[in-house]
């Protein structure tokens, strides 16, 4: 969604993709060194402690507001094609915070988006809790996206230069019979999000200071049923959130390598030109305690998978 905030697009409209967090975790044979050293170096220790603490971005939950009846409007730019030939096209996308819905028992926040990435309107389903968010997919969704989803886009708080694994799966229905033998190829599946820093970022709608910068990679390797032969795709996604606003820019780089003698690259920016956020008393799951088992020691929650992707590898119809 550009709905506030975008995952993992979908490589051209023959897969899915849609843009973040993380809680550092401690070897245990590390933190029994700390122990013993800490009777020698205590002063030393605590500096470290002090330092590491500071890469943490605290409030992390209001780069991402969800009150209902907020909306952004951004203006995009889309350039794609085969290596050899370039089209240009430029669009324009709202996104709305509607209200919320019951998804497989729990209640997710509805972002309606009018022209995210030029793909035409569509729903998408986030659930936030003091843990993280979780995008519960969209619609219209995608068969590849179906068998992603849950996946965390965001884990609070979040920290800079940390990443996490969103999702690693393989042998899944790609959706789309891309060498037209009647079957659909299969496709392995694997994303990461980075939290790369903070910087000052410039858009039609201002200039937003200390605006948290993530990237996003997923990586598909989509083997053809009718040929021995594997194909690889790739869509890295940079996004700029500020406090209290959302997502202010996206630029995101989609590559498909040759099925036949061309290859296709596709590029997309928006920027925000416009928002409004309405009061946090309407705000979205911001008090809710963690829902028993969706950030536990679960492969099916920690197979995290956009985001953008929020919508996008959409088969050809």
């Amino acid at each position: 969604m550009t709905s506030g905030f975008v995952w993992y697009r979908h490589l051209n409209d023959q897969s899915e993709t849609p843009f973040m967090r993380k809680h550092p975790v401690r070897n245990t044979a590390f933190i029994i060194v700390l122990m013993v050293a800490f009777s020698f170096c205590s002063g030393a220790l605590f500096s470290q402690a002090v330092a590491e603490d500071l890469t943490g971005i605290s409030q992390s939950s209001d780069y991402f507001p969800d009150t209902i009846g907020s909306h952004w409007e951004y203006r995009g730019q889309i350039t794609e094609g085969p290596l050899q030939t370039i089209d240009h096209k430029f669009f324009t996308n709202v996104s709305t915070v509607t209200g919320t819905r019951t998804l497989r028992g729990m209640t997710v926040t509805v972002f309606r988006d009018t022209n995210p990435g030029n793909h035409g309107p569509s729903d998408s389903f986030y659930r936030r809790d003091v843990v993280g968010i979780v995008y519960h997919g969209s619609e219209p969704g995608t068969p590849l996206e179906k068998q992603l989803i849950p996946y965390q886009i965001v884990r609070f708080p979040m920290r800079i230069s940390s990443t996490i694994q969103q999702f690693d799966k393989k042998d899944l229905d790609f959706g789309t019979d891309m060498d037209r033998d009647g079957i659909n190829e299969k496709v392995d599946a694997q994303g990461t999000s980075t939290v790369t820093g903070i910087e000052s970022i410039t858009v039609p709608a201002g200039t937003f200071k200390d605006a948290v910068k993530v990237e996003a990679h997923m990586r598909m390797k989509i083997h053809l049923s009718g040929a021995t032969r594997t194909i690889t795709g790739t869509d890295v996604m940079t996004a700029w959130f500020a406090r209290g606003v959302g997502l202010v820019k996206y630029v995101e780089r989609q590559e498909l390598s040759p099925l036949e003698d061309r290859g296709v690259i596709t590029e997309i920016m928006e920027e925000l030109e416009s928002y409004e956020i309405k009061p946090p008393k309407a705000s979205l799951g911001r008090s809710e305690a963690p829902t028993e088992g969706l950030f536990a020691d679960d492969s099916r929650d920690h197979e995290l998978h956009q985001v953008v992707l929020a919508p996008r590898l959409r088969p050809d119809s």
